[in-house]
């Protein structure tokens, strides 16, 4: 047994309070050299009467390692804990100050968990579990009031350039809300409306106005109340980490230089602000000089950000925040944006946009959760065929062993966005590639989000290409493609499994293409089969029962001696499920 290998804090998300009564326990080995782990636990003012010994799971394997899991549920809310790993015959015994091969009397040198505060509970939006998102760009998905377009519009479908406009707007998106309901949308995130000169809008001059391109705040308040009606939930884009230039406080910089009374709102390096040699003399988003960046740390910044905040969950009563550039931010920003936004509306649901590892904002004192990227990242690169199954089991594993179980669960799962290529395109305009993946996002945990347009067939390279025009014409729309999205919106949205349920790759190896993985809970438990190559294949797994049938036709499905057989055309799928 490698000791080097064994880890195991009693903090983050190695062991965290899952709800009121559950402390969740995670440990890490060497990858295939541990047989069984298990956690010794018990309160440690009656160690005695308290005792009790909780089996490990094996949750999930990465390249190097092995990461076991358990649930524990201390009768008075305290616990104290080792954990004994076991190779064959020899076990071993980690504590807070090592290893050793005797188990010591509690409760020296054990881990502890003291208490669970339900005020220190990282509590996620329930509704969030049961989301589908769906992301629009106003002006690009349809217009809904021409007499309120930008000066020098363009017709409706062109070619998407970085600085044109196509007249899209909240009206078009109220004209539409039946065709998300019949898609089986129950979530929109909205990329900025507020007032700004770009099509995008992520150089805000504004934030307390919506954009008169788009209409007026009037108009988004009725749009969000149609959409409650609907049962349809509203995020919103604050993008606090920068402004526009236009915005009247830099403007004032920009005119009085040191003198400005708002000089302290941004971080300017040498005055006058002004660009030398192509590069701000202030500090930006990345280096466009066009969107100076906030001194979120100073007081009147944070104050006039959090009153923004505020104003559009309490008013006009919004379901959440996507936080643009969210990692360039200071943590006492957020901390201070957690506790407003959850003041006005204790449900509202926070995205942080950081495209690496996240854990430092999902601790249950700034973020509910992040965009996905590494998720889509590594499930294009598999279904694209550039790593292996056992590859791809290993780097979702890992995914999965970064946060908490109820960060997992509403992590913002996409596929791509208005800040990568269109889905189809990423996927050689393969739809079997493309429908392989889509069945793994919403089959997987976390909160789905489709970008527009991806479920009527839409293309599209690296911005601005990728921000095209919503294909509205029936005729131009990929109408097997929408069915196929359909299906599987409504597949999850009916099955708890699939949304809180346990996830396991139950089969993935290095030197193939194939997967075999499930999810689980108390009434259902799912098996989905995929076969990610260009040739038929049939796909072999142990499984103990009879009564298992195709989730999508009903068709049973029987096993032969105790070995399930599956076969598949090239770039195909099945779902079974059976209830327990």
């Amino acid at each position: 047994m490698l000791l080097e290998a064994l880890y195991h804090v009693p903090r983050d998300k190695w062991a965290y309070a899952y709800d009121t009564e559950t402390i969740h326990l995670r440990v890490r080995t060497k990858k295939d050299d541990v047989d069984c782990v298990v956690a010794l636990t018990g309160d440690k003012y009656d160690w005695e009467h308290t005792y009790f010994e909780v089996m490990m799971e094996k949750a999930a394997t990465d390249d190097c390692f092995d990461y076991w899991e358990c649930a524990v549920r201390p009768k008075y809310k305290r616990l104290c804990y080792t954990f004994r790993l076991s190779t064959g015959p020899v076990s071993i015994y980690l504590l807070d100050n090592g290893t050793r091969y005797e188990c010591p009397p509690p409760p020296i040198h054990y881990f502890e968990f003291p208490y669970i505060h339900e005020i220190d509970l990282f509590k996620v939006p329930a509704w969030a579990k049961e989301a589908v998102f769906y992301q629009i760009m106003p002006d690009r998905f349809a217009k809904g009031n021409p007499s309120i377009d930008p000066d020098g519009t363009e017709p409706w479908g062109g070619i998407p350039k970085l600085d044109n406009f196509f007249g899209g707007d909240l009206q078009g998106v109220l004209d539409h809300l039946d065709d998300l309901l019949e898609l089986g949308i129950n979530a929109i995130y909205f990329t900025p409306v507020f007032v700004s000169p770009s099509n995008h809008k992520y150089d805000i001059v504004d934030y307390k106005k919506v954009d008169p391109h788009f209409g007026d705040n009037a108009l988004l308040k009725r749009l969000v109340e149609e959409c409650h009606s609907k049962g349809i939930r509203v995020m919103l884009d604050a993008v606090f980490n920068h402004c526009s230039d236009k915005f009247p406080p830099f403007e004032d910089v920009l005119k009085n230089g040191k003198n400005s009374k708002y000089k302290d709102w941004f971080h300017i390096n040498s005055f006058p602000a002004e660009v030398v040699d192509g590069i701000p003399t202030y500090d930006t988003f990345g280096f466009f000089s066009n969107m100076p960046k906030f001194n979120t740390a100073n007081p009147e910044v944070k104050n006039y950000l959090l009153e923004i905040a505020d104003y559009w969950i309490r008013e006009i009563k919004v379901d959440g925040w996507r936080l643009d550039v969210a990692n360039e931010v200071d943590h006492h920003f957020w901390r201070d944006f957690r506790k407003v936004v959850k003041s006005a509306n204790p449900d509202a649901y926070i995205v942080g946009e950081v495209w690496s590892d996240s854990l430092t904002w999902l601790l249950g004192d700034q973020f509910d959760s992040v965009m996905n990227y590494p998720f889509s990242g590594t499930v294009l690169e598999f279904f694209n065929g550039g790593i292996s199954s056992g590859t791809f089991g290993n780097r979702i594993g890992a995914l999965l062993m970064r946060y908490p179980q109820q960060t997992n669960e509403v992590v913002f799962n996409l596929l791509s966005s208005h800040d990568t290529p269109r889905l189809l395109t990423c996927l050689g305009e393969d739809k079997r590639r493309l429908q392989l993946a889509i069945v793994f996002l919403f089959t997987f945990m976390g909160t789905p989000c489709i970008y527009y347009g991806d479920e009527m067939g839409l293309t599209g390279y690296e911005d601005p290409d990728c921000r095209k025009c919503m294909e509205w014409d029936p005729d131009k729309q990929d109408r097997e493609l929408y069915n196929f999205y359909r299906n599987m919106i409504a597949l999850r949205k009916k099955n708890n499994a699939l949304r809180e349920g346990r996830f396991r790759i139950l089969q993935a190896y290095d030197d193939d293409s194939c997967i075999v993985y499930e999810r689980v809970d108390d009434a259902i438990h799912f098996t989905i089969w995929m076969n990610n190559t260009p040739e038929p294949r049939t796909l072999s797994h142990p499984m103990e029962t009879d009564d298992w049938q195709d989730s999508l036709t009903g068709e049973p499905v029987i096993p032969e001696d105790g070995m399930m057989n599956i076969p598949l055309d090239p770039y195909g799928y099945r779902i079974l499920c059976r209830s327990l």
